[in-house]
Protein backbone atom coordinates (compact mmCIF):
# COMPACT_ATOMS: atom_id res chain seq x y z
CA UNK A 1 0.00 0.00 0.00
CA UNK A 2 2.85 2.40 0.75
CA UNK A 3 4.18 1.83 -2.79
CA UNK A 4 0.79 2.81 -4.24
CA UNK A 5 0.67 5.94 -2.11
CA UNK A 6 4.28 6.82 -3.09
CA UNK A 7 3.33 6.46 -6.74
CA UNK A 8 0.45 8.89 -6.24
CA UNK A 9 -2.18 6.16 -6.61
CA UNK A 10 -5.02 5.76 -4.17
CA UNK A 11 -5.19 2.69 -1.99
CA UNK A 12 -8.97 2.95 -1.86
CA UNK A 13 -11.76 2.85 -4.38
CA UNK A 14 -13.77 5.59 -2.65
CA UNK A 15 -14.45 8.51 -4.96
CA UNK A 16 -14.66 10.79 -1.90
CA UNK A 17 -11.10 9.94 -0.80
CA UNK A 18 -8.92 13.03 -1.12
CA UNK A 19 -5.65 12.94 -3.06
CA UNK A 20 -2.40 13.26 -1.06
CA UNK A 21 -1.82 16.80 0.19
CA UNK A 22 -5.53 17.72 0.30
CA UNK A 23 -7.67 18.51 3.35
CA UNK A 24 -11.42 18.94 3.74
CA UNK A 25 -12.53 22.00 5.78
CA UNK A 26 -15.73 23.89 6.54
CA UNK A 27 -16.71 27.54 6.71
CA UNK A 28 -18.56 29.09 9.65
CA UNK A 29 -21.86 28.62 7.85
CA UNK A 30 -21.30 24.94 6.97
CA UNK A 31 -19.98 24.99 3.39
CA UNK A 32 -17.24 22.46 2.67
CA UNK A 33 -14.08 23.57 0.88
CA UNK A 34 -10.85 21.81 0.01
CA UNK A 35 -7.32 22.93 0.83
CA UNK A 36 -4.49 21.80 -1.43
CA UNK A 37 -1.39 22.07 0.78
CA UNK A 38 0.96 21.17 -2.08
CA UNK A 39 -0.10 24.13 -4.25
CA UNK A 40 -1.29 26.30 -1.32
CA UNK A 41 -4.73 26.83 -2.89
CA UNK A 42 -8.33 26.26 -1.85
CA UNK A 43 -11.42 25.43 -3.89
CA UNK A 44 -15.13 24.68 -3.38
CA UNK A 45 -15.27 21.59 -5.61
CA UNK A 46 -14.05 18.16 -4.49
CA UNK A 47 -10.75 17.52 -6.36
CA UNK A 48 -11.92 14.12 -7.66
CA UNK A 49 -15.68 14.34 -8.03
CA UNK A 50 -16.10 18.06 -8.76
CA UNK A 51 -19.07 18.13 -6.36
CA UNK A 52 -19.80 20.91 -3.89
CA UNK A 53 -20.84 19.86 -0.40
CA UNK A 54 -22.25 21.31 2.79
CA UNK A 55 -22.62 19.89 6.25
CA UNK A 56 -26.11 18.84 7.26
CA UNK A 57 -27.68 19.57 10.60
CA UNK A 58 -26.48 20.86 13.91
CA UNK A 59 -23.34 19.94 15.79
CA UNK A 60 -23.56 16.78 17.90
CA UNK A 61 -24.62 17.07 21.53
CA UNK A 62 -21.88 18.59 23.67
CA UNK A 63 -20.05 20.29 20.78
CA UNK A 64 -19.72 23.97 19.94
CA UNK A 65 -18.07 25.99 17.20
CA UNK A 66 -15.51 28.70 18.03
CA UNK A 67 -13.10 30.93 16.11
CA UNK A 68 -9.40 31.22 17.00
CA UNK A 69 -7.32 34.42 17.03
CA UNK A 70 -6.47 33.89 13.31
CA UNK A 71 -10.14 33.68 12.32
CA UNK A 72 -10.10 29.93 11.70
CA UNK A 73 -13.06 27.87 12.87
CA UNK A 74 -12.43 25.11 15.42
CA UNK A 75 -14.72 22.80 17.37
CA UNK A 76 -14.92 22.11 21.11
CA UNK A 77 -16.01 18.70 22.39
CA UNK A 78 -17.08 19.48 25.96
CA UNK A 79 -17.90 15.86 26.79
CA UNK A 80 -14.39 14.52 26.01
CA UNK A 81 -12.69 17.86 26.84
CA UNK A 82 -10.81 18.29 23.56
CA UNK A 83 -10.69 20.62 20.55
CA UNK A 84 -10.23 19.99 16.84
CA UNK A 85 -10.19 21.92 13.59
CA UNK A 86 -12.11 19.07 11.90
CA UNK A 87 -15.86 19.62 11.80
CA UNK A 88 -17.49 16.54 13.39
CA UNK A 89 -20.32 16.84 10.85
CA UNK A 90 -17.99 16.18 7.88
CA UNK A 91 -18.99 12.52 7.97
CA UNK A 92 -22.54 13.62 7.19
CA UNK A 93 -22.15 16.03 4.28
CA UNK A 94 -24.70 16.38 1.51
CA UNK A 95 -24.02 17.19 -2.12
CA UNK A 96 -24.94 20.71 -3.12
CA UNK A 97 -25.02 19.97 -6.86
CA UNK A 98 -28.63 19.85 -7.99
CA UNK A 99 -29.11 17.09 -10.50
CA UNK A 100 -30.60 18.16 -13.79
CA UNK A 101 -32.23 15.73 -16.16
CA UNK A 102 -30.00 14.92 -19.11
CA UNK A 103 -32.88 14.18 -21.44
CA UNK A 104 -36.04 16.12 -22.05
CA UNK A 105 -39.01 14.70 -20.19
CA UNK A 106 -42.00 13.77 -22.32
CA UNK A 107 -45.61 13.66 -21.26
CA UNK A 108 -48.58 11.85 -22.74
CA UNK A 109 -52.34 11.70 -22.26
CA UNK A 110 -52.01 9.66 -19.07
CA UNK A 111 -49.59 12.06 -17.34
CA UNK A 112 -51.01 13.68 -14.22
CA UNK A 113 -50.49 17.28 -13.17
CA UNK A 114 -48.52 16.10 -10.11
CA UNK A 115 -46.07 14.24 -12.36
CA UNK A 116 -45.43 17.40 -14.37
CA UNK A 117 -45.06 19.63 -11.31
CA UNK A 118 -42.83 17.17 -9.37
CA UNK A 119 -39.37 18.46 -8.51
CA UNK A 120 -40.15 22.12 -9.19
CA UNK A 121 -39.71 24.77 -6.52
CA UNK A 122 -42.95 26.68 -6.01
CA UNK A 123 -41.86 28.49 -2.86
CA UNK A 124 -43.82 31.73 -2.62
CA UNK A 125 -45.98 30.89 -5.64
CA UNK A 126 -49.53 29.71 -6.17
CA UNK A 127 -50.19 26.90 -8.64
CA UNK A 128 -53.58 26.64 -10.33
CA UNK A 129 -54.33 23.53 -12.37
CA UNK A 130 -57.58 23.37 -14.32
CA UNK A 131 -58.95 21.20 -17.09
CA UNK A 132 -59.71 17.61 -17.84
CA UNK A 133 -59.15 14.82 -15.36
CA UNK A 134 -57.85 12.30 -17.88
CA UNK A 135 -54.26 13.51 -17.87
CA UNK A 136 -52.29 16.21 -19.62
CA UNK A 137 -51.50 15.90 -23.31
CA UNK A 138 -48.90 17.65 -25.46
CA UNK A 139 -47.45 20.56 -23.51
CA UNK A 140 -45.98 23.82 -24.62
CA UNK A 141 -43.88 25.52 -21.97
CA UNK A 142 -43.74 29.32 -22.13
CA UNK A 143 -41.74 30.89 -19.27
CA UNK A 144 -43.57 30.12 -16.04
CA UNK A 145 -46.88 29.31 -17.76
CA UNK A 146 -47.65 25.88 -19.17
CA UNK A 147 -50.43 25.61 -21.72
CA UNK A 148 -51.68 22.10 -22.42
CA UNK A 149 -54.30 20.78 -24.82
CA UNK A 150 -56.46 19.44 -21.98
CA UNK A 151 -55.31 21.53 -19.00
CA UNK A 152 -54.03 24.97 -18.11
CA UNK A 153 -51.36 25.31 -15.47
CA UNK A 154 -50.45 28.86 -14.38
CA UNK A 155 -47.87 29.77 -11.79
CA UNK A 156 -48.34 33.13 -10.14
CA UNK A 157 -45.39 34.81 -8.35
Amino acid sequence: MAALRYAGLDDTDSEDELPPGWEERTTKDGWVYYANHTEEKTQWEHPKTGKRKRVAGDLPYGWEQETDENGQVFFVDHINKRTTYLDPRLAFTVDDNPTKPTTRQRYDGSTTAMEILQGRDFTGKVVLVTGANSGIALSSVLGERCIHRQALCSIFG
